[in-house]
């Protein structure tokens, strides 16, 4: 399935491998013209929620470089690493807690004296080899960064301890830095949330499975900002709104669960990942996670800034840094997983077909018009005349290429979910044939009623 998956993107335009012409660049893939129609609708479906549809929580596009003691503060300068491994024989790269995950022993945020120690158990034991050609002959583990690092002015001091600069890591430290801007602009009332989606980067030892895990990626988070005795409650409350948001996009219950954390950073309370079970990865992973973070975040920044980021309750007039709770979701493990969740091969008539099940609001192509016949003028006149009007609203397709099964083909690899065909009776009566992706019934439709059916009926959004 993975290979299809990967096979599937690519021919159909979602997702290209990255400098593909120069030999690519390891874990980093470019999107397609499809690939980008479907992100935003992910993006925007999850903006809506997030945003549109709640009076509490506020938007933000916070830049990718800040300055770099935003990253002292937060300690990812400090300890945001992975442990690493290396072969001496073929000169392979391995992260060490992944090596250990494998024999059933959890080294998540454990140090790397604990990390080496197990290791060094499981090569008396002979277990311990290369996952790429065998060699027993490994490394000690060490720190490896994930911080990518930049600069900032003059080339001739790239990297130099004067001008270096971070790409960041995670989006949500722009949330915290601008958080007294927001409270002195915008004067919310606890509780709050702030949202953004942008670009992250990480310097990962190993970057596999596709987009899954990549070194440049997208986020999508919310930080919302309450009274430290109201966390249950709005912890709760968002664990069951997220969750219902993949339920609304046609994720099926069983695909995905709840994966509580047993092994806390120090400034958490609580952590629950929302997990997926890919098709295509062989099982439950990550796409979202939901973090009880208290006030750590806030009091760092306002400690290494000297800036006060207590919040002034007017009730009560009491003064204090407000805890925090985030839900955190990765866009592109997102678009994987509606892909993987989509996918569909089935026999129709004799025949194989591939066709993409996406819920209709996510599809990146809303409908597709067809004239008959391409050699006849009236037909392509008249299907240009509705694509004209229909693209006013929504994404939509033009296509003459072909017979009408080959092109119905085109459009259900690529999860449109309606097909619009010109015939000579369109002509006559001024109906068209409208055929649905899943179902593949066809029936006639009033040209007039067209747009209106799409939009209302099916749920296709302006």
């Amino acid at each position: 399935m993975y290979d299809k998956i990967v096979s599937f993107a690519k021919r159909r335009a979602f997702v290209y491998p990255s400098s593909e012409i120069y030999g690519g660049l390891s874990a980093i893939y470019d999107y397609g013209h499809y690939g980008i129609l479907l992100k935003d609708n992910i993006k925007n479906a999850w903006w809506k929620h997030m945003v549109q549809l709640r009076e509490d929580v506020y938007g933000l596009d916070s830049a990718v470089f800040m300055n770099p003691k935003t990253w002292v503060a937060s300690g990812h300068v400090e300890s945001f690493d992975d442990p690493q491994i290396d072969c001496k024989k073929c000169k392979a790269r391995m992260r060490a807690d992944h090596i250990l995950e494998e024999h059933g022993i959890m080294a998540d945020r454990e140090t790397i004296e604990f990390v080496n120690q197990k290791l060094d158990e499981l090569k008396e034991q002979g277990k311990l080899k290369c996952s790429a050609c065998g060699s027993t002959e490994l490394t000690k583990a060490k720190r490896f960064s994930l911080m990518v690092k930049s600069n900032l002015g003059s080339p001739t001091e790239a990297l130099s301890e004067k001008n270096v600069v971070y790409l960041r890591p995670e989006t949500c430290g722009g949330i915290y830095l601008e958080y007294k801007n927001i409270v002195a602009t915008l004067h919310p009332k606890l509780p709050f949330g702030v949202a953004q989606a942008g670009k992250a980067f990480r310097n990962e030892i190993v970057a596999r499975q596709f987009i899954f895990r990549t070194r440049e990626f997208e986020q999508m988070e919310m930080q919302y900002f309450q009274k430290p005795e109201d966390m249950k409650k709005n912890y709760e409350m968002w664990k069951e709104i997220r969750w219902n948001w993949y339920l609304e996009y046609g994720i099926p219950a069983d695909k995905i669960r709840w994966a509580k954390h047993e092994k806390l950073v120090h400034y958490a309370s609580e952590a629950h990942d929302v997990e997926y079970n890919f098709a295509s990865l062989g099982g439950f992973k990550e796409v979202e996670g939901i973090h009880a973070r208290g006030n750590w975040d806030l009091t760092r920044h306002s400690k290494f800034s000297g800036v006060d980021l207590n919040f002034l309750d007017e009730e009560t007039k009491e003064r204090f840094i407000p805890h925090i709770m985030e839900t955190s979701v990765g866009l592109n493990r997102l678009l994987l997983m509606f892909l993987d969740n989509a996918y569909t091969e089935e026999e129709v008539n004799g025949e194989k077909r591939t066709v993409l099940k996406i819920d209709k609001k996510l599809a990146p192509i809303k409908a597709a018009v067809f004239p008959l016949l391409k050699n006849k003028p009236e037909l392509v006149k008249k299907a240009r005349e509705v694509y004209e009007d229909l693209r006013q609203n929504m994404m939509t397709e033009f296509d003459d290429n072909g017979n009408i099964g080959k092109r119905y083909r085109r459009q259900d690899e690529i999860g449109t979910p309606y097909c619009i065909t010109i015939d000579f009776d369109t002509l006559e009566n001024d109906t068209v044939t409208l055929r649905d992706r899943d179902s593949m019934n066809q029936e006639r439709t009033p040209v007039k009623d067209l747009k209106k059916k799409l939009l209302k009926e099916y749920g296709c959004e302006i």
